[in-house]
């Protein structure tokens, strides 16, 4: 059950906190794009291995991902959209992995602020669970925040005085 939370809260955070969905989103409409492309510039050349739709899909998927499995396209224009679409959806889809995984081990370093929150919004809910000598820690941590945020408040203060 504990594994299934901390799965669901890391797919969670993934999700919200990292341009996964909107990479994925733009490889897949560009993979249709280039497939499109690829299949109508083939479309009635002599020989041409790409003949339907279809084919086109696998081609794009292939010719990027992997080492010359992909059937050659024969026409110049569909060379060179299945050129531009190599480099593209690599790059794209090598993209989409760094910036997922650098985005999700960077975001703690981003949102300190949030996490602080969020630990004594958890804490609040368990007040009842909390003894008496946990409730008076928490009142002196809660005191020495209140104190911190009046300094940090005058300063501003004085800050906006002097501009």
């Amino acid at each position: 059950m504990k594994r299934n939370l901390r799965l669901n809260k890391f797919v969670k955070d993934v999700v919200t906190q990292t341009p996964l969905l909107k990479l994925i989103f733009l490889l897949v409409a560009l993979w249709l794009i280039f497939a499109a492309g690829l299949y109508f510039a083939e479309r009635g050349v002599e020989g041409a291995a790409i003949t339907t739709y279809g084919h086109a899909l696998y081609w794009g998927i292939a010719a990027f991902s992997t080492a010359g499995i992909a059937e050659t396209p024969l026409s110049g224009v569909s060379r060179t959209i299945g050129g531009i679409w190599i480099i593209l959806g690599s790059m794209l889809f090598f993209g989409t992995i760094v910036a997922t995984v650098t985005a999700y081990f960077m975001r703690p370093l981003q949102r300190p602020a949030r996490q602080i929150i969020e630990t004594i919004e958890y804490n609040l809910e368990r007040l009842g669970d909390l003894s008496i000598d946990e409730l008076d820690l928490l009142k002196d941590t809660i005191d020495t925040l209140i104190v911190h945020m009046e300094r940090l408040k005058r300063a501003r203060e004085r800050r906006q005085a002097t501009s």
